[in-house]
């Protein structure tokens, strides 16, 4: 194994430890983003509740955001891509939704926001790895 190789993320263990990595970061949001995605008119109280603009919309596109974001993570596509894009969806979200630090769980959802946004920087550096689209690509 070169040294290039162990940089970039492509030595078969690094390989392994990242497509671990990507499956749990990735399950949070296929979960969540296909909640959403079938409660809409829930999801879109919620929203509304929290002020959003035009709750129905947002809460399709956060929707799908996780959802498709998700997916891209999982299978490690457009990986540096979909990990910038829900690194700053994740601490969006944890600015909207998670801010009133006086009450504990709002506090720890806001440092597991800022927790899953580290994971999605890390990924962002690494890239996919070798078990990847990303990589089959090349």
């Amino acid at each position: 194994m070169s040294i290039n190789s162990s940089v970039a993320g492509t030595a078969p263990n690094s390989s392994t430890t990242i497509l671990l990595g990507r499956i749990l970061l990735a399950v949070i949001f296929l979960f969540s983003g296909f909640g959403k995605l079938t409660a809409i008119s829930g999801t879109a109280g919620y929203f509304g509740a929290l002020g959003l603009p035009m709750p129905t919309v947002t809460a399709v596109l956060v929707g799908l955001i996780e959802l498709l974001g998700g997916l891209a993570i999982l299978v490690g596509f457009q990986t540096r891509i979909a990990a910038w894009v829900l690194a700053i969806f994740t601490i969006a979200t944890g600015l909207v939704a998670h801010t009133g630090w006086a009450d504990q769980m709002q506090m720890i959802q806001f440092l597991k926001n800022l927790a899953i946004t580290g994971g999605f920087i890390l990924l962002a550096s690494s890239g996919a790895g070798a078990y990847s689209i990303d990589a089959k690509r090349g």
